[in-house]
């Protein structure tokens, strides 16, 4: 998802217009991003509990590999074979 779809989402759910959700969302984003880039545990119900595991200097940027547990939904459906849902950053 690139963040014009993520914008459209929230207009489409939230009900408020585009013009009013897009700052929202980037200010949203530059905030969850400085808060990874400090290494920050984060706890964000319904999305989970957000970990930096590692950091690794690239070239053109950096890489955080991070760790996302979410809890089981209603119905027991916890992602793939019943095991936490994790996401990596591509190394």
């Amino acid at each position: 998802m690139r963040k014009p779809d993520l914008i459209e989402k929230v207009v489409i759910r939230s009900g408020v217009k585009k013009k009013d959700a897009k700052p929202v969302v980037e200010a949203m984003l530059a905030v969850l991003g400085e808060a990874l880039a400090e290494g920050q545990e984060m706890r964000l119900p319904p999305l989970g509990k957000l970990k930096v595991n590692r950091i690794k200097d690239l070239e053109n940027g950096t890489a955080y590999i991070v760790k996302i547990r979410q809890p089981k939904k209603v119905g027991g459906d916890a992602g793939p074979a019943g095991k936490d849902t994790l996401a990596k950053a591509a190394e």
